[in-house]
């Protein structure tokens, strides 16, 4: 039984007219008439073409919904008695419907109604379209505007990042399916073309859609749309980890016989790809001090540099790197910068702004929040990106739907964890610092920081992650380790819990003493990721097991 999606004309009209959701309510029933209205097809009363749609009261009504799922007929009666927005059923319409209006039949909509479908990612000319770009504007005019449809006079001003990660790339970012409010997972590994004439139109650009599960999803899309919007970027590319995504990003953007710059204090993993993947395909590197830019500028001078990269803050010691200052030297000799922002995330840093041309993160980390995600991004402009997500598709580092949708649950209490675990840091690392078993705290937001300067010039907050010097040697400091009850021992940080390691053990432990400490990586280190727990409950154990030592 085909069921036809009928608007109450007249409750539509008095809803609109109080300023209503957008439209009135709806009465979806099966159509056990056997005739379609006497306004489904022809002409309109403006004399416009409609395709088989009515146009009456500005609202397209599709006579019949061919190729129905099983029980559309209750589902979209129960959405029915709840009262569902026009905007809904529009959608359900729009995913399901064979038959499209004509251009003509659009321009003839009340323009508030078209502006209403641009802002909510509704009013594609052709069926199937799911990838959508987000505009901070955009979506700000959209949360903003009245729900009749028309736009505010004015421009909306520009959200907060913390608006931006509970309704960035969701809000204008997918279809909704049935009035969902959070995107659903695309549980599929690829996607099917209605005929070649659609294919043709798919591969020649005319017509949008998906083809096939690595190169895309709509759920992994709209995280890459939520993470853009946080970024202040133009594009961003999700991996399946932070590993994929630098290890990607490296080999498309370095060539061959290339040169890059990095930074001592980095991330183990990308040091030793670094020093022994690379130079496999003749790629060199020169390695700087966070802070010598002097040697930054010979290198820039006198080899051919692709590329600068480096995190900002550093792991373990959380160097800073001067972003606006690196980022002016390297363009002016044509080399590209990517900043590892995963210590800062977007809501401490914005690197992009800063002068960088892309911002990576470890989304594992703060980005998803929960520790139950990998997954890595890579953000900044199309021209960028393009060669990179050229090859994450034939490498196929793809990331999961599912994880997709947890980072965008993630991402929208990013604000909240992040400025809970700046706080918690702050006043560890002040605390650290004045106590006797303690030899040195690493931490920007210390005045005693090598870069503070810089770290108080181009953060908002400072992050959630002290490492600091025990007074001892690896067994004391092991000891300490062993009498903390609230964190727990394991490699990453960003996470909801607290978590401890000491580098020499948990990430250097191949490595001979002699080569830890060409390094700079010390035995009585400690790395402490702060989590959302009460800020004096992990202070009186960090205390208690000082004290114990």
């Amino acid at each position: 039984m085909a069921a036809v999606c009928i608007l109450q004309a007249g409750v539509a009209t008095s809803t609109l007219g109080a300023g209503g959701g957008g439209g009135g309510h709806h009465d979806c029933r099966p159509d056990t008439s056997g005739a379609s209205s006497s306004k489904t097809a022809g002409t309109s009363s403006s004399g416009v073409k409609t395709s088989g749609f009515d146009l009456s009261n500005g609202f397209l009504r599709p006579p019949v919904i061919p190729r129905l799922p099983p029980n559309i007929v209750r589902q979209l009666s129960i959405k029915a008695r709840r009262n569902c927005s026009n905007i809904g059923v529009a959608q359900v319409v729009a995913a399901s419907a064979t038959d499209r209006p004509s251009l003509d039949a659009i321009s003839a909509l009340p323009q508030a109604d078209v502006l209403e479908g641009q802002q909510l990612g509704s009013a594609h000319a052709t069926a199937g379209a799911s990838s959508f770009s987000i505009d901070t504007t955009l979506l700000s005019q959209a949360i903003a505007a009245p729900r009749n449809g028309t736009l505010p006079v004015e421009k909306a001003r520009p959200m907060a990042r913390a608006t931006l990660a509970v309704h960035g790339g969701e809000r204008t970012g997918h279809r909704n399916v049935q009035d969902a409010l959070i995107t659903p997972i695309c549980q599929t590994s690829t996607y099917f073309f209605r005929d070649t004439a659609e294919l043709i139109a798919f591969q020649e650009g005319t017509h949008t859609s998906f083809e096939y599960g690595r190169y895309g999803n709509p759920t992994t899309n709209a995280a890459e749309e939520k993470i853009s919007a946080l970024e202040g970027a133009e594009s961003t590319l999700l991996s399946a980890s932070g590993m994929c995504v630098t290890t990607t990003m490296l080999l498309a953007l370095v060539p061959a016989n290339g040169h890059i710059v990095t930074t001592t204090d980095c991330y183990r993993r990308t040091r030793q790809f670094i020093q022994t993947v690379l130079p496999k395909m003749g790629i060199t590197t020169t390695v700087i001090d966070p802070a010598d830019t002097a040697t930054l500028q010979r290198a820039l001078e006198t080899k051919n540099v692709s590329l600068f990269f480096s995190e900002s803050p550093t792991n373990p010691y959380l160097r800073c790197i001067d972003v606006e200052l690196v980022s002016k030297l390297c363009h002016a000799h044509g080399a590209l910068v990517c900043i590892d922002g995963t210590f800062a995330t977007p809501v401490n840093q914005q690197a992009l702004a800063l002068g960088a041309d892309l911002v990576l993160q470890s989304a594992t980390k703060y980005l998803a929040g929960h520790n139950d995600v990998l997954a890595g991004s890579l953000s900044g402009s199309k021209k960028c990106l393009t060669p990179v997500r050229a090859l994450h598709n034939v490498l196929g580092g793809v990331l999961d739907p599912n994880a997709a949708y947890l980072i965008l649950r993630g991402l929208k209490t990013l604000h909240i964890r992040v400025r809970q675990q700046n706080a918690t840091a702050i006043k560890l690392a002040r605390t650290l610092e004045a106590h006797p078993k303690v030899v040195r705290v690493h931490y920007p937001g210390l005045e005693s920081h090598p870069e503070h300067s810089i770290a108080k010039r181009q953060m908002s907050g400072f992050g959630g992650v002290v490492s600091f010097e025990i007074v001892g040697d690896l067994e004391t400091t092991s000891r300490f380790i062993d009498g903390l009850r609230i964190p727990y021992i394991a490699p990453s940080l960003g996470g909801c819990e607290s978590l401890v390691e000491q580098p020499t053990i948990i990430s250097y432990w191949d490595q001979t003493p002699a080569e830890r400490a060409k390094l700079g990586i010390k035995d009585n280190l400690v790395r402490f990721s702060c989590g959302i727990e009460d800020s004096e409950d992990i202070f009186h154990d960090i205390l208690q097991s000082l004290d114990a030592l």
